[in-house]
């Protein structure tokens, strides 16, 4: 399109300048005129053309809503409006000026002076026609007197007459002598026949024509009268026109004859003008807006590449763009574009390649945070929690969902936690730590580690850190090695003296019983057998540390945990209390475990809900086995008193018990054994006891390798 706009304006250029070179020129306007203006309207259709098409396409870009037809709409209105005015005035100027012009040649003056002339002209060259016919009609006057004409004769009639030659003819054109000014001159043109015969048969004949070296000359003819009998003779004079009368009278008739010429093509003139005007504005105009939309493309293409180009950069893509190649301002503006977009593209690569590096850091300081047992709470300056991994969402029992908004401060849960962390910066510094005990949401005590570091500022912009570990397994391990310990040396210091007191009690009763009567032989059968059963009494109670402390490690194998427990329930078919068993999952998986060992915690357990249902009327048992994360929890629910709250805390330490005659070693076993198994046991006091127990799946652990 744009070598077709360029080819077809030069081509327009060029017919413009031939037409109105055409106009100037009558003879080449007259041959070609009408061929330069048609082509010159063909070149004008065809700029029409595709100027058309060039608006069309703006036109459909503008309604598309193309980027970048805004402005090369608002360069084209604005470019074309600075080549439209300036020629549309020019133009009016000029058609103004070409018809007042051609208006003015035909003046009435002008006219009446062109008339003048040419008449003062023609009288001046009457007169000289008359003058010299008068004189040739006198010298053949004088010529008719003489027979005989000689050359001296013609010469002195020529100097008399004043003329330039003398020429003696007869009618039938034959030269009988001549004169001449300068010598050895050439002939004059001889006058026609005709003209013979007119000046024989008149008063003469005087005419102008060219002289033969230029110019105009007079040219008088005469008859002249012989003797009877004797040829007609025609005696001929010249005389040369003064030249500044002949340019005079050559120019006026020239002028009056092209002036005349003029005024018979004085519509056409105007008509020639109008057009070549019209066709130089027309061809001026369409090539002005082709070149418009040149310019505004040009103009506008740097422009949009920058646009384009800003929007790649905040959509992120930081790709090279197209470059104008030139020196000016905008090609080293699109040039200075592409080095920032070149070097926001290595600084986005450089920060995404920090960014995963970051994110690959930060991923494996969240897995190993996420894998931590211990929990970690990160708080900010103002005690706002910043981050919370998973260990210290199980160990709290709580996803910590919405404790970002509040300050620690402001917690709803978990106040003795927060009091010690507040606590612990407050008054002993930076690094800090304490063992504190907290109720978990169940009720049962939770022994925590807490300790704390605050952050340097320079870091992430200060705060603090606070890990915690769940040590009350561990405190209850220990507890446990404690008592088994303990019970391991009082059964060895105590069992040792046992025996001899026995034996010695039965050998006074054996001594003294036939010694002794009455009343004395009833005391002494007393006291020796409460000897004898504070004695076995004090044996039971060492056997039962001697089993806490030497429980054997379980031998487990997969175990179906509901005939196991159909299996115990057995032994309780004559017992007061219902026992209600709730039927278990179809689908509830086996357990690794050890049946004599798990039989020993089910009678335990159900023994104890029986000692606590003593005195109560309607004394009910609830039995309910489920899948419940990958276990298999049991729960054994009474309609008893309950735990106390000061029981419920240390129920499975050893010697604790609210039974009389009880050594508060069941629970204490119990818990043992399910440590043993990987499980876990939780108490709960709500309209009743409650005992949970929940055991690891036979897959489970076969799946992990165990």
């Amino acid at each position: 399109m744009r070598v077709a706009l360029a080819v077809i304006a030069a081509l327009g250029a060029i017919l413009l300048f031939l037409l109105a070179s055409a106009s100037a020129n009558t003879a080449l306007f007259a041959a070609n005129y009408t061929w330069l203006l048609a082509i010159n309207g063909v070149a004008a259709l065809a700029l029409l053309a595709l100027v058309g098409l060039q608006l069309r396409r703006l036109r459909r870009d503008f309604k598309g809503g193309v980027f970048g037809s805004r402005l090369k709409s608002r360069l084209l209105l604005m470019l074309s409006l600075m080549a439209v005015l300036p020629g549309a005035l020019v133009y009016g100027v000029s058609m103004q000026f070409a018809v007042k012009s051609i208006d003015s040649w035909f003046d009435v003056r002008v006219d009446t002076a062109l008339e003048g002339g040419l008449n003062l002209g023609r009288s001046v060259l009457d007169g000289l026609q008359a003058d010299l016919l008068a004189k040739t009609r006198d010298a053949a006057l004088d010529l008719g007197d003489g027979a005989f004409i000689g050359p001296s004769r013609l010469n002195r009639l020529r100097e008399q007459a004043g003329a330039q030659t003398a020429i003696l003819l007869t009618l039938s054109g034959q030269v009988l002598g001549s004169s001449s000014v300068e010598l050895g001159s050439l002939l004059p043109p001889l006058p026609a026949p005709s003209q013979l015969r007119a000046a024989r048969g008149g008063r003469g004949l005087a005419q102008i024509g060219e002289a033969p070296g230029g110019g105009l000359m007079v040219r008088a003819l005469a008859a002249v009268d012989g003797s009877l009998g004797s040829e007609p003779r025609v005696l001929q004079l010249t005389q040369a026109v003064p030249p500044s009368i002949a340019r005079s009278a050559e120019s006026v008739a020239a002028a009056h004859r092209d002036y005349q010429e003029l005024q018979l093509g004085r519509t056409g003139l105007k008509q020639i003008y109008t057009l070549t005007l019209t066709l130089s504005l027309l061809l001026a105009l369409f090539s002005a807006i082709a070149l418009a939309f040149f310019l505004a493309e040009r103009l506008a293409r740097p422009l949009l590449i920058l646009a384009e180009g800003t929007r790649a950069v905040a959509a992120g893509d930081f790709a090279p763009r197209a470059t104008v190649e030139a020196s000016d301002e905008l090609g080293v503006l699109t040039h200075s574009f592409n080095s920032m977009t070149q070097q926001l593209g290595e600084a986005r690569a450089q920060a995404e390649h920090h960014r995963h590096e970051m994110e690959a850091a930060q991923a494996y300081l969240e897995s190993v945070l996420a894998n931590l047992s211990a929990g970690v709470l990160a708080f900010d300056l103002r005690f706002r929690l910043r981050a919370a991994n998973r260990g210290a969402q199980a160990i709290l029992g709580d996803d910590l969902a919405g404790f970002e908004q509040q300050r620690l401060q402001e917690w709803p849960r978990h106040e003795t936690l927060a009091g010690a962390i507040l606590g612990g910066f407050a008054a002993r510094g930076d690094e800090w730590q304490e063992q504190l005990e907290i109720a978990r949401p169940d009720g049962m005590p939770q022994a925590l580690l807490v300790r704390g570091t605050a952050l340097p500022a320079a870091g992430g912009g200060g705060g603090y850190v606070v890990v915690f570990d769940d040590i009350t397994k561990l405190i209850a391990a220990q507890r446990s090695a404690a008592w088994g310990e303990v019970a391991q040396r009082l059964a060895h210091e105590i069992k040792n003296p046992l025996t001899p007191i026995q034996l010695s009690a039965e050998r006074l009763q054996l001594k003294l019983a036939d010694q002794l009567t009455g009343a004395s032989r009833e005391l002494l059968d007393r006291a020796t057998q409460t000897i004898v059963n504070q004695v076995e009494a004090m044996k039971n109670m060492v056997n039962d540390f001697r089993d806490y402390a030497r429980t054997p490690l379980p031998q487990l194998a997969p175990l179906d945990l509901a005939a196991l427990l159909g299996e115990v329930l057995g032994l309780y078919e004559e017992s007061r209390t219902v026992i209600a068993v709730a039927p278990a999952p179809t689908s509830l998986p086996l357990v690794l475990a050890d049946a004599n060992q798990l039989r020993q915690v089910l009678h335990n357990v159900l023994t104890n809900a029986q000692d606590a249902l003593a005195g109560v009327a309607d004394a009910r048992i609830a039995i309910t086995m489920a899948q419940d994360a990958g276990r298999v929890r049991l729960t054994v629910r009474d309609n008893g008193p309950g735990f106390a709250p000061q029981i419920l805390a240390r129920a499975f330490e050893p010697y604790v018990t609210t039974k009389s005659k009880g050594t508060g070693l069941g629970l204490a076993i119990v818990k043992k054994i399910v440590d043993d198994h990987g499980g876990e046991i939780r108490l709960a006091s709500d309209h009743g006891g409650e005992v949970s127990i929940w055991l690891p799946l036979a897959t489970q652990v076969a799946a992990k390798g165990v």
